[in-house]
């Protein structure tokens, strides 16, 4: 059949990303992922480890106004199909690959049947399920459930291809992604491009992070025989693979508490694969550049249990992790010249390799089994030579647009004059957001603002623009957070003061109260901050008045609010800080969801140890890993 592209709507149970949290994150990224670096790590390794930290996911605002009630909506998809094989796209939610699907082979990734925020990304909201492609730093990407663009043009063997592109903001690199399926093909193509438009150096990262089903006896192949396994006990180890202390870590249905382990691939082919006891499943291969792979697993643990249920629907089976990234691991970042690119080809498609063999106890033939089975279904060379046929027409103009991203990179065009051909960034995409910067980019000058100052943007570029701009408490402010971005903490305070001489705002003196750590400045920007902004800003001013041990002051606060479970959970801590652990533990009794709650966080269980020395309750256990 020939291929087809086609703009459709999925019908499924959704709870809505919401709006942004108006507050910008001043603090870091909150990922789990760190490590200190290992003496016994290469060369090339102890350097990436330790160089492009995220500092903060600013410019990007987080994502926190989802809840967990789900209703009957329609998803926009874009549905790619060749009559053997159909690939379904979210161009809305991050370009997310929601599903693949082969005629004889049947849906080849784990389809989440919901579609469900958790606090898993860098900037709060993140869904489970397909593929995602990861571009920034380490973590679940800011553009998880934030659109990209998406258009139609041809493929390099002339079939239709969709191109998905966007500017990743917090390293303010462009990037795209494209989707092709030769006629009668039983692999998806996916050529993926990071360019580096500046004259500088650029930290770089790229994980594609597939999920597929997990069975009792799904095993995980990669050509490796050792990793570096991490645990959310946050170190970083080389073990064997497969067995390491006495259990065989590529059958992750077996495995206690969730990890990651990242292969240690060896110079042959680079590719991974989940196949089930019939040896069928999934695999996935790329050219060279990208030359990481990894499994992720939930484990038996009641917390990994937990988190499977919490990001779909009962009944629904779990999943596992297959990935494949430009590092050997997710905690580096690789530097990215000036000018440059990173650019390579990735294949999805069925896999069927003779059962005895990938499930035997022979690690090195079951890898060559399912090795020799992906090189007769999808040869070595034929990758290579469609990547070269694929980056001849990566420059390519789309013919037809197919759905809208941010206006934020064309902003960035108009800044720089970044050349990104294949990629445009239309100026009709510039919205109410972008104007004040606009302005200050045309004139020199940004107006003040009624309703509230917006998004901040930091990077040095537009930081420059700041500070030769006429003085008004807008600019003060939005200097304030890019000198903070930066690290120059005592500027930004006296940015901050500047803001607040001219006008005093809620804006400027919530980001006062953090830098100077005055909790008290809370409550005197509470008294001017209107919805949206005064729920986040309680709920934020509440955290820091209980940290600095005012829980009188915190509960006052939290009175304001609706009961979520946040706030429920806060009311708690604050109550056991009174010494009320009777009314603490009605709180619990009674029951609440704190829907934003973040991987690897410790307060649930932690406020509930200091209550009682009772076991906690499944419903509230997300713990990680045995320490907690």
């Amino acid at each position: 059949m020939t291929t087809t592209v086609r703009q459709i709507t999925l019908r499924m149970p959704v709870a809505r990303v919401g709006p942004d949290n108006p507050l910008p994150p001043l603090g870091g990224p909150g990922e789990v992922h760190t490590t200190p670096v290992p003496a016994d790590v290469p060369g090339d390794m102890a350097f990436q480890l330790g160089y492009g930290r995220l500092a903060s996911v600013l410019p990007y605002l987080v994502q926190d106004g989802y809840g967990r009630v789900r209703q009957e909506r329609e998803v926009e998809a874009l549905e790619l199909g060749n009559g053997r094989l159909t690939a379904t796209i979210l161009p809305g939610l991050g370009g997310r690959l929601a599903s693949l699907v082969h005629r004889d082979h049947g849906e080849l990734l784990y389809r989440n049947p919901v579609l469900q925020p958790a606090n898993f990304g860098l900037t709060g909201a993140w869904f489970s399920g397909g593929v995602e492609w990861n571009s920034g730093s380490t973590g679940h990407t800011a553009q998880s459930c934030r659109p990209l663009f998406a258009a139609r043009l041809p493929a390099p063997d002339g079939t239709p291809m969709v191109r998905l592109w966007e500017w990743e903001r917090t390293r303010d690199l462009p990037y795209q992604v494209d989707f092709w399926l030769p006629d009668d093909g039983d692999f998806l193509f996916v050529g993926v491009r990071v360019r580096n438009p500046h004259d500088h150096e650029v930290p770089a990262y790229w994980w594609s992070n597939i999920a597929v089903p997990e069975s009792e006896d799904t095993r995980v192949l990669a050509p490796a025989e050792r990793a570096w396994h991490f645990g959310y006990a946050g170190r970083l180890h080389d073990v064997p693979i497969p067995a390491w202390e006495g259990l065989d870590r590529s059958y992750p249905a077996r495995a206690g508490q969730a990890a990651d382990y990242f292969f240690e691939l060896e110079e042959r082919r680079r590719w991974i694969a989940a196949l089930d006891g019939s040896g069928r499943g999934l695999v996935q291969t790329s050219t060279a550049v990208l030359r990481g792979r990894k499994l992720f697993l939930w484990g038996r643990g009641a917390g990994g249990r937990r988190w499977q249920e919490w990001l779909t629907e009962p009944g629904t089976g779990g999943y596992l992790e297959i990935q494949a990234g430009l590092a050997r691991t997710q905690l580096e970042h690789v530097p990215l010249p000036g000018g440059e690119a990173f650019s390579w080809l990735e294949a999805y498609g069925p896999l069927e390799a003779d059962a005895r063999a990938v499930h035997g106890d022979d690690w090195g033939q079951a890898v060559r089994a399912a090795e020799d089975a992906l090189e007769r279904r999808l040869p070595a060379v034929e990758v290579d030579a469609a990547y070269k046929a694929w980056l001849g027409c990566a420059d390519r103009a789309p013919a037809e647009t197919l759905a809208a991203g941010s206006g934020w990179g064309a902003l960035e065009v108009a800044r720089t004059g970044a050349a990104t051909p294949g990629t445009p960034f239309p100026a009709l995409t510039l919205g109410p957001e972008q104007e004040p910067w606009r302005a200050l980019l045309a004139t020199g000058a940004m107006p003040d603002s009624e309703t509230g100052p917006g998004p901040s943007l930091v990077s040095a570029g537009w930081r420059r623009l700041l500070e030769r701009a006429p003085r008004t408490w807008t600019t003060a402010y939005h200097l304030g957070v890019a000198l903070w971005h930066r690290g120059d903490r005592e500027a930004a305070e006296r940015a901050w003061r500047r803001s607040i001489a001219l006008r005093p705002t809620p804006w400027a003196l919530r980001c006062l109260a953090i830098a100077t750590g005055e909790s008290g400045l809370y409550l005197e920007a509470l008294e001017s901050a209107s919805e949206p902004l005064y729920g986040a800003l309680a709920l934020e001013g509440a955290q820091a008045l209980l940290a600095a041990g005012q829980a009188d002051r915190a509960l006052d606060v939290l009175a304001t609010l609706p009961h979520t479970g946040r706030v429920n959970l806060l009311r708690a801590r604050a109550l056991i800080a009174q010494g009320d652990t009777a009314a603490a533990r009605a709180i619990f009794d009674a029951g609440f969801e704190v829907t934003d709650l973040r991987e690897g966080e410790s307060a649930l269980h932690e406020t509930w140890a200091a209550l009682t020395g009772e076991p906690l309750p499944e419903r509230y256990d997300f713990r990680m890993h045995p320490e907690a």
